[in-house]
Parts: structure tokens; sequence; C-alpha cells
């Protein structure tokens, strides 16, 4: 087999996984919907994409090691990564606080549970059944995600490609994905064509720089387990505590999640960069 067949083989191996999983996320966005019923979250396809992991892990003769969900260092990387990710928003919940404080009208921090919406939380839920469903359907997100894009389609890319290159095509096919949410809100009439384009350049820029950061992770740690842990921080908290004005709550969302995401990909950029890589 020759260079280009192999990139090809490559190719297809990886853009069959995708599309087969980017299916059943239309279906769920555009038809079951379960994200918007009272479960709050999208996760069937989530189940269904870890179900085609282990059957590509297995028909690719990988282990489940070999894509870095292996057992060593694991529950040291994933304390790491829970605590990383909530030292950023930490930073950044302060700044949010201190923003709505200058305004005169702060309220509260309170703990409840909303869906995540592109412009906006939308949703309130105090029962504990709530925060145990928005918990376990991010373990299953952070799982299957970080198992496909970080684990297994970059291990199928260092087969032609170099870390750095492999990293940068899964993060590109990650930004992708999350596109769907701006198009079923143009789909739903509640989103301008305007705003539907400029919020899916936004999700699919942020989305691919946040997934090559997860990538980075999993390179200088050895598995996916502190990326884990700061991909489920990521998700989960700007689900579970808000910051009420008088005004309303979470006004500068916006703010705060990109605070956290860039102090968190400039800390692991200038990490890796300056250290794994020069001394490679």
């Amino acid at each position: 087999m020759n260079k280009m067949q192999q990139k090809q083989r490559i190719f297809t191996t990886i853009s069959f996984i995708y599309i087969v999983c980017f299916a059943f996320r239309l279906i769920e966005y555009f038809i079951w919907r379960t994200d918007q019923t009272w479960v709050g979250e999208a996760i069937i396809h989530k189940l269904i994409g870890i179900v085609v992991l282990v059957i590509a892990v297995k028909q690719l003769q990988f282990t489940f090691a070999d894509i870095g969900f292996s057992r060593e260092n694991s529950l040291k990387n994933l304390t790491k990564g829970l605590a990383f990710g909530l030292a950023v928003f930490l930073i950044a919940y302060t700044v949010e606080i201190l923003m709505v404080v200058s305004r005169g009208d702060f309220d509260s921090l309170q703990l409840y549970v909303s869906a995540y919406a592109v412009d906006q939380n939308i949703g309130y839920r105090t029962e504990m059944v709530f925060f145990l469903i928005c918990i376990i359907g991010n373990i299953v997100n952070v799982i299957m995600e970080d198992c496909i894009f970080r684990g297994l389609f970059i291990k199928i890319l260092e087969k032609k490609y170099t870390f750095l290159i492999s990293a940068f095509i899964s993060a590109l096919f990650f930004g992708v994905w999350h596109m769907i949410g701006p198009i079923r809100n143009y789909y739903d009439g509640t989103m301008s064509m305007g705003g539907m384009i400029a919020n899916v350049i936004m999700l699919v820029v942020t989305s691919a720089l946040v997934g090559y950061k997860f990538a980075l992770l999993t390179k200088i740690t050895g598995n996916l387990f502190m990326a884990l842990g700061d991909h489920f921080v990521n998700n989960t908290i700007v689900n579970i505590l808000h910051v009420v004005s008088d005004t309303g709550a979470d006004e500068f969302m916006a703010v705060r999640i990109g605070i956290a995401q860039t102090v968190s990909c400039l800390a692991v950029f200038i990490y890796y960069f300056k250290t794994c890589y020069k001394k490679k």
C-alpha cells in the first residue's frame, strides 16, 4: 500500500465512524429532541457512539489502553483534570461576579440544574434526580467524545501523521461536531440566518481549540483521564452553578466560559510547547 492509499484508508475509516455518530446526533437533535424533554440531555446518540467506539476498537484490533483509556495513573490524572477545570472556572466565576457587583445588582450564587443553550441556560430544577441525570449525562458525554476524538481518531491518524497534525485534524472534526445547536435554532425559527452563521463559526472555532487542548492534555499525561476530568467540569459546572442578579441569571455566561477556556487553553498550550515538545 503506497502513501496515498494509506492516507485515503485512514480518512475513510475516520470519516465513516464520524458520519455514523453524526447521523445519530442529527436524529436526536432534530427528531427525538431529548435535550428539550425533562431529561435535559442529548444522551442517546452518545450511548450509541460508545457502542460504535467499542465495535471500532475491536475491528481495528486496538485495545482501550491503546486509545488512552488505561488504568495507569487514571485516578491521579482524573483528579488533576477535575482540579484544573475547577481552578479556571473559579477565576471565571470571580470575574463574572465582580462584573455583576460593579453593576450594583448581584443577588447570589445558586445551585440548580439547567439545560445549556447556545445563548443562555434554560430551565430550573432543584430536585436531586436532575443533578444525577446531569452528572450521568455528562459522564457519558465526555467518555464518548474523548475516547473517539482524542483517543481513537488520533491513534488512527498517528499511523501516518505526527501527533500535532493528528490532534489538529481531530480537533477540526470536534469543532464541526458542535455546530448543530444553532442550526436547529435557525430551523426552529428562533435564530436568524446571521445569528446562526455567527454562532456556528464561534462554536466550531472555540470547540476545535478546546478539543486541541484536550488532545495535548492526553499527550502530556499519557492517557485520557485528565482530559476527561477537565472536560467534565467544563460541561457540568455551567449547568449547575449560576450567577443570579436582580435582572436574571447567567447574563454574562458567555464571558465566564470565554475566560475559563482562554485561561485553560493558554496554560496547556504554553506548558506543552515549552516542556513536552521542546524535549522531543
